[in-house]
């Protein structure tokens, strides 16, 4: 069995879930899912990033300590991802111990060998990003993706990492497409010329701020929350009996905001601390936005949708679905409640729900064992292309692909051949059924990662015979 290490980001705590986190979270389950049916071992890995300034702000607010806070808030998102089917196989805390300590082991090797320096920063500072930034990083001399309070000038002692010193190796690494691990290749040149632009050595400690892991060669400062973030995905596998050798990672799953840190800072921090090429993250992939009805989402807008909402209107696979349709590769995704739902009702009610009650109802106590292939979750049983688009988080087309081959054929075959006027002997009513039977099993299998309650109701309609359906898979949305 092939070990396959997929990871989401680790989710900032001064907030609730939204779509964001659930497109990203629900993509990589789509990807671990796909990749257990093909017979790899998979280790899903997600989680909460909760020290910094941020967080120790939140807290004051609600009167409590940051660790209460943090033991409030965290559980908000486990909860999100197990009501949507998550199946992850860890959730980790950035204030867990364990990390803490594997924290400190890779900070001490950069420092040994020789790459944290203490320096004075002056500059501008995100709250909201907790980001050090640059000027041409601001628009109107503020953070643009947080109002402009959230950016503020900062005069601080740090430590600094010599993230210069790594930047012809980066260069070189993602350049060569056998090493490079950026995606997609919209993303690669971006970083490529921001690289090319020029690097600067950057804070690895914060002087003031309480919340944080103590910097092991100097306690008076704390670790920056980003380089405290970045190492779960390697102390994971250190703390969690078993999974070493799952390092490196097969795939980081991101939102485009945060590339920098997992394409240029993530990986000098693990050339610096001593990691070879072949020990690095495998690849990186970066997704875009959702828009919402043509907007940006803001709570102040009030179009923030939550996973709750989505799970309310469409169901658990109903919104897994809708993601994937929906999912931001290149380009940022304008989706919203209206969309969803016409999209769920076209794709969802009126074609795959239709298709599977009209065969179950035709096809009644027909025996199925012919049409059921006992192979459906071995290693071999999926569509090369399908498993293609899938490592490329081309959700949309791999579902489209499906629907294409078994399940708009299987409905032009029905509405051509018209078996409900023939007898129910008629060889030709009895091959259209089989070919619709074959080909919603085989629908079925693929579509098994992003929907998996719905198929195995699938499934159990075609078990020894042919059972009709108690209720609708998916009743029509008004």
């Amino acid at each position: 069995m092939k070990k396959f290490f997929i990871t989401t980001p680790i989710y900032y705590i001064n907030d609730i879930p939204h779509i964001g986190h659930t497109c990203t979270t629900v993509a990589a389950d789509i990807v671990a899912r796909t990749h257990k049916i093909i017979g790899d071992e998979v280790f899903f890995l997600t989680g909460t990033d909760e020290h910094g300034q941020k967080v120790a702000e939140s807290a004051a607010k609600e009167n409590l300590s940051p660790q209460d806070y943090c033991d409030q808030i965290s559980p908000r998102f486990e909860e999100a991802w197990k009501k949507l089917n998550i199946d992850f196989d860890y959730f980790i805390r950035t204030t867990d111990k364990r990390h803490e300590k594997v924290v400190q082991e890779l900070l001490q090797k950069i420092y040994d060998n020789g790459d944290a320096y203490k320096d004075k920063y002056e500059g501008w500072y995100c709250v909201g990003c907790e980001k050090f930034l640059t000027e041409t990083e601001m628009v109107d001399g503020h953070c643009p993706l947080h109002p402009p309070e959230k950016t503020v000038k900062k005069s601080e002692e740090n430590w600094f990492f010599r993230l210069s010193k790594y930047v012809p190796k980066l260069i070189e690494l993602i350049e060569n497409d056998e090493t490079n691990y950026i995606a997609p290749v919209g993303k690669k040149s971006e970083i490529l010329a921001k690289l090319k632009a020029g690097v600067r050595d950057i804070s690895l400690s914060r002087e003031n701020v309480e919340w944080g892991i103590s910097v092991p060669w100097d306690t008076k400062q704390t670790v920056y929350v980003w380089f405290d973030a970045l190492i779960n995905y390697y102390s994971a596998t250190q703390f969690i009996e078993g999974k070493k050798d799952f390092w490196p990672a097969n795939l980081h799953l991101i939102g485009k905001e945060i590339l920098w840190f997992h394409t240029v800072i993530w990986q000098a921090m693990l050339l610096s601390a001593g990691f070879e090429v072949d020990k690095l993250p495998k690849q990186v992939y970066i997704h875009s936005f959702y828009m919402i009805d043509g907007q940006k989402m803001s709570k102040s807008l009030g179009n923030v949708i939550s996973p709750q909402q989505l799970i309310d209107l469409f169901g658990v696979d109903g919104s897994r679905y809708l993601i994937a349709r929906s999912f931001p590769t290149d380009n940022d995704s304008d989706v919203g409640i209206e969309r969803f739902k016409e999209k769920y009702n076209a794709d969802l009610a009126n074609n795959l729900g239709n298709l599977v009650s009209r065969v179950t109802k035709l096809a009644e106590g027909v025996t199925t064992k012919p049409f059921f292939n006992p192979s459906f979750d071995r290693a071999g049983s999926l569509d090369e292309d399908f498993v293609k688009l899938i490592n490329n988080c081309r959700f949309d087309e791999a579902v489209g692909l499906v629907f294409k081959k078994y399940i708009d054929s299987s409905n032009t075959k029905l509405n051509e051949v018209t078996p409900w006027k023939l007898d129910n002997n008629d060889p030709k009513r009895i091959e259209v059924l089989g070919y619709c039977i074959k080909n919603i099993l085989s629908a079925s299998l693929h579509l098994k990662p992003i929907m998996p309650e719905v198929t195995q109701k699938i499934e159990n309609c075609f078990e020894n015979k042919v059972k009709t359906l108690d209720a609708p898979l998916f009743p029509r949305i008004k």
